[in-house]
């Protein structure tokens, strides 16, 4: 919703329908808690007067939106979080964040349970001080990882640092390296995928090869070994991205038939069942930014980094070959 006021008119069809749940389903980019946000500042007019979110439409009702919700400060609260610092100076930090751990809240985040437990919070409680280009709720973020994604990634210290890695990352100049394990046998032992993704119309929280216009996004990938199991046949994958777009490495191994495995949201199984009948499951996804090469922003040295995959996707991963 940018421009305002907004009318809707309620078709016959939606004759029974709640308000909250008839403008929810007509603002395709807006959630049902914020539609009802919206009704309680009293910003909804139906026929011109004022209502409640459980009101039942009859069918040709005009619906005016007068404008956004007040949206609170949104700032970044400090947490004592254990973190595994991989390297720190003056300038920047290395992180082997953790599958589970939000990179930030998101942008709906308010003070209470959903802006907890970030890696950014982490990182105020032990840095004091992050940059402040990506504003109060992503201090000191250059780029990000998925939250059941675990793995490098590196922070900026100040703006300086910050501005420079953010060049360097626009450039294509970061060497990023991930590992996973995808369901199936890929054709090929290495290839390069680049289709340009876009947010799926239907799905919000999905991202979607399917459509036009989308940006550009590619992906190399190689693969490390495969493996036949009571459970199916599955690939081991090694990855760089040149891009860096929502959910890359998911929705394009996904579009090519290889979910990551544990990724519900882009078609993997929930449990994987074996030939014995017993079901085996991973409560994230089996992937991991494993490295990570990128110039320092002030000396210009080469930095490299890397972490071996945590112990929770080595052991799934001894336990999908056991008999």
């Amino acid at each position: 919703m940018s421009t305002f006021p907004k009318e809707l008119i309620v078709a016959p069809d939606d004759a029974g329908k709640r308000l909250d749940q008839f403008l929810a389903a007509q603002l395709a980019e807006t959630s049902r808690a914020r539609v009802q946000q919206l009704i309680q500042e009293q910003k909804v007019l139906v026929n011109d007067a004022a209502a409640k979110a459980s009101l039942r439409l009859r069918g040709g009702e005009r619906i005016t939106i007068l404008g956004d919700v007040e949206r609170p400060a949104l700032r970044a609260i400090p947490e004592e979080i254990a973190l595994e610092i991989v390297y720190e100076d003056d300038n920047l930090a290395v992180v082997n964040k953790p599958a589970g751990m939000m990179v930030h809240a998101g942008a709906g985040a308010t003070e209470d349970a959903r802006n907890r437990g970030t890696l950014v919070n982490a990182l105020l409680h032990r840095f004091g001080r992050l940059s402040a280009v990506g504003g109060e709720m992503r201090p000191g973020i250059v780029h990000r990882l998925d939250k059941a994604t675990s793995g490098l990634i590196v922070v900026a210290k100040n703006d300086e640092a910050h501005r420079k890695l953010s060049a360097q990352f626009a450039g294509r100049e970061v060497k990023k390296t991930y590992i996973a394990l995808v369901h199936g046998w890929l054709k090929q032992e290495r290839g390069t995928i680049s289709s340009s993704i876009s947010r799926d119309r239907v799905r919000r929280t999905r991202m979607t090869t399917r459509r036009t216009g989308g940006r550009e996004a590619i992906t190399h990938y190689q693969a490390q070994k495969r493996f036949d199991t009571p459970g199916g046949k599955f690939t081991l994958l090694e990855l760089r991205i040149d891009t860096g777009r929502t959910h890359q490495i998911r929705v394009h191994l996904a579009s090519i038939g290889h979910p990551v495995v544990g990724d519900a949201l882009y078609g993997a199984p929930r449990e994987i069942r074996r030939k014995n009948a017993s079901t085996i499951s991973l409560p994230r996804n089996f992937l991991h930014a494993a490295a990570l090469q990128f110039h320092h922003p002030r000396s210009d040295e080469v930095l490299s980094f890397s972490r071996e995959l945590p112990a929770e996707l080595s052991e799934f991963l001894a336990l999908l070959q056991a008999e």
